[in-house]
């Protein structure tokens, strides 16, 4: 069994499509619109073969929790892999440079990740992570 592809509401739908394309190289579909419920999304393809769905409507709320400062109950981000850590880092310093936040890391982790979390531009957290080994 796979995990077929996530699912994130949004008021900025394309800007939303262009990170993804611009920062994790995303291939879109072509947007799905059903105009009688006001209903638009894309899907996002992902080299893995996983997928983003990236959905907006009128009438859906803001999620009113503080998804920057405080962690919650339910989904909280989204990891990322890439194959070394020269690359994390790489995409840290991308991701900074065009005004991301690097909310922590790069860093190693006690379960063996080097990564660091930064935040998309509706604020979902997001992890850029690779395994590590210790040189012996």
């Amino acid at each position: 069994m796979i995990l077929e592809h996530v699912a994130i509401w949004t008021n900025r739908l394309e800007e939303l499509k262009s990170f993804y394309i611009a920062y994790f190289q995303a291939i879109p579909n072509k947007k799905y619109h059903n105009e009688q419920k006001g209903f638009q999304s894309y899907f996002l393809s992902f080299e893995s073969g996983a997928r983003l769905e990236l959905m907006t409507m009128e009438g859906i709320p803001g999620n009113e929790n503080d998804t920057v400062e405080k962690q919650h109950q339910g989904i909280i981000h989204l990891a990322f892999g890439v194959a070394t850590m020269q690359e994390v880092d790489k995409k840290a310093i991308e991701l900074q440079a065009a005004g991301f936040p690097i909310l922590s890391g790069p860093r190693k982790t006690g379960d063996g990740y080097y990564e660091f979390e930064t935040l998309d531009p509706d604020n979902n957290r997001l992890e850029v992570t690779t395994l590590f080994t210790e040189a012996v």
